[in-house]
């Protein structure tokens, strides 16, 4: 269905007079004359069939028309200028806009990132941490990284980190309560959180005791909380391999029991279908899996 617009100019004129406060201010930002944009403005109205200024002799106000107006058009004149310079600097191979989950983005992703500017030193990231699902009015990225590989619509997914769990605490936590086996944890407090809701659920049936009961539990909202709340020796966790291998490599946290390791769903890069094949995402894509393959 065709849109039923104004002229272009004559949206300019309004906006840069309304704007400013005044034609002659608006001529001067537009490199125009005085006359252009008065006529510019006239066009508009009559377009539109009213007024949108209160003219009082060489002043000019908007009325209560235009006040409605111009917001309206400042947040589309602002949507075009943000969308023309992601795209122009995204051709120029300058930047990528990435959205991954907070903790990829905190214990994974970031360490890692050093090695891919290294290989593209031109290339600006910039990044954004969400769990939302990706859908088409949120989706002003170039690549996401989400936990999961649903079919999203105008998108292409593909899995590139599995994932594995089971229990790792603080090496101070371990030194005042060992863990020699599962039925230990019933001596811990145990740390949830609600993006991973069964998590624990989960593993302790993998584990062969469903029906533990552990001396406490504490819950978060988001799981790089309850991983923080392990590494400062709260309880106990989960935590997700390769995810955490830099704070089990570094000592922060080690995982007491050899297993069971329970494979969870994994992550996967999402990239809009109008950016497949562009060089730049397919180049950080590619870089995604390579890492991903290190670390498995």
């Amino acid at each position: 269905m065709s849109r039923r617009l104004p002229p272009l100019n004559a949206l300019r004129a309004f906006e840069s007079a309304a704007r400013l406060g005044s034609f002659s201010a608006a001529a001067e930002a537009l490199h125009v004359t005085h006359g252009a944009i008065s006529r510019q403005v006239q066009q508009l109205e009559d377009w539109l069939g009213f007024a949108l200024f209160e003219r009082r002799g060489r002043r000019v106000m908007l009325n209560a028309a235009g006040q409605a107006y111009l917001p309206a058009l400042q947040t589309a004149f602002d949507g075009i200028a943000g969308a023309t310079e992601a795209l122009t600097a995204r051709r120029q191979g300058r930047r990528l806009q990435i959205n991954v989950t907070p903790t990829l983005a905190m214990h994974w992703l970031l360490p890692r990132l050093t090695r891919f500017q290294l290989r593209y030193p031109g290339v600006e990231l910039r990044l954004a941490t969400s769990d939302a699902a990706i859908n088409n009015q949120n989706a002003d990225f170039d690549i996401a990284i989400r936990r999961s590989q649903e079919h999203w619509r105008g998108f292409v997914a593909h899995a590139f980190l599995a994932e594995r769990e089971l229990p790792v605490c603080s090496p101070a936590l371990l030194a005042r309560h060992p863990i020699a086996s599962v039925a230990d944890l019933a001596q811990h407090t145990l740390l949830h959180s609600e993006t991973r809701p069964v998590a624990w659920e989960r593993w302790l049936a993998a584990a062969g005791a469903p029906a533990l009961q552990p001396a406490a539990t504490q819950h978060f909202d988001h799981y790089y909380l309850a991983l923080q709340a392990a590494i400062d020796g709260l309880g106990v966790t989960l935590g997700p391999l390769p995810v955490i291998e830099e704070e089990l490599a570094s000592g922060k946290l080690v995982a007491p029991l050899p297993g069971p390791e329970v494979v969870v769903k994994g992550y996967c890069w999402v990239v809009p279908q109008s950016l497949v094949g562009d060089e730049l995402v397919s180049a950080f894509c590619a870089w995604l899996e390579e890492e991903a393959a290190h670390s498995e």
